[in-house]
């Protein structure tokens, strides 16, 4: 080999050391790292995903009947909202120890937090229900805003600017403006209204709330702009031959739309099914039948290319790749779970 040809090698071995640095910076995340956390609705326990490995790397313990998840912006807490205390509990993401619990004005189900990490909104599923906000500076509850009926899932929309929230009992979809902490809009519906998701206008603002409902094997689009319904997805029939999960309370729930906007991912609990659907034409793209059974809730990682199903029936999560929406693997968690999320921690 010359010494030209020697030169030009190492150059090209070190443009590949370069670029392979540089893509592993990009996916970085600034220091924090990419983690699934899994809520066990019938234990003590929540679950930590690394979705490089599929492989659970650490464990939350002493929150019995866990139900929602979510993290601060900057990765330092963990917030978990606790059925058997009827508190919010702050975890910190290095050690996995609980900081504090804050007392709730009622039993609470799923919560969300700040796009800015200032506050936490918890839904109370107790009646008369309402949305109780936490100050994460102070770890305290500073209000409840009024709902009509009872909470299942509380949200923030991506742009920050709202948090929603839906009731069963109240057959309503409930916008909170979260710069006034005040009531915005409420959309009554027919059905009780369950899981949602948001898909966004060019500018960030939200474009439409997919909601899921009970009894409904699909989901509803509603515009955010109108206020109204303007349209409703019913889920693919089972192929022949193919048997409904008769464990679970409702045929449909969880939902998702990637990072970059143009798919929506759709749980079937009684197909046992993820489907995915374009957006924004709402065509059924693809669907992945799943070997855990139960499909509860959904969550993506931040590249949008792989997402992770509770099966509260067989007690682990499906890891499916969202391009060919096949399952490709499955992690044992802890009984029942049910709500997951995709954080970035410290």
């Amino acid at each position: 080999m010359t010494n030209r040809q020697v030169i030009l090698r190492c150059v090209a071995i070190t443009a590949a050391i370069f670029l392979c640095t540089m893509g592993l910076a990009a996916q970085d995340h600034g220091g924090r790292k990419v983690r699934i956390l899994q809520t066990n609705s019938a234990g003590d326990n929540v679950h930590v995903i690394d979705p490089a490995t599929n492989k659970v790397v650490g464990v939350i313990e002493g929150i019995e009947v866990n139900h929602g998840v979510g993290a601060a912006p900057d990765g330092s807490r963990i917030y978990i909202s606790d059925e058997a205390e009827s508190t919010l509990d702050a975890v910190d993401a290095k050690t996995l120890k609980i900081i504090k619990k804050v007392k709730l004005s009622g039993h609470p189900n799923n919560m969300a937090v700040g796009k800015d990490g200032r506050r936490v909104y918890v839904g109370i599923a107790e009646a008369p229900g309402g949305v109780d906000v936490i100050d994460t500076a102070t770890l305290t509850r500073v209000k409840t805003i009024p709902t009509k009926g009872a909470i299942h899932n509380a949200y923030v929309t991506p742009d920050g600017k709202y948090v929603v929230a839906g009731s069963i009992a109240g057959k309503s979809v409930n916008v909170i403006d979260a710069s006034t902490e005040a009531p915005a809009w409420t959309l009554d519906e027919d059905l009780g209204v369950r899981p949602m998701t948001f898909s966004t206008n060019p500018d960030g603002s939200t474009k439409w709330i997919f909601v899921q409902m009970s009894g409904l094997n699909g989901f509803a689009v509603v515009d955010f702009a109108t206020h109204k319904e303007v349209q409703r997805i019913n889920n693919p029939p089972l192929p022949a031959g193919k048997k409904e999960v008769p464990e679970g309370s409702d045929p449909s729930h969880g939902m998702a739309v990637t990072s970059d906007g143009k798919t929506l991912v759709v749980c079937s609990r009684i197909n046992n099914y993820l489907y995915s659907y374009s957006l924004p034409d709402l065509k059924l793209l693809g669907s992945a039948e799943l070997t855990g059974k139960g499909a509860g809730w959904v969550t993506l990682t931040p590249d949008g290319k792989t997402a992770y199903v509770a099966n509260p029936v067989t007690n682990d999560v499906s890891v499916v790749d969202v391009k060919t929406m096949k399952e490709t693997t499955k992690i044992p968690v802890g009984y029942v779970p049910k709500r997951n999320t995709t954080a970035l921690l410290q």
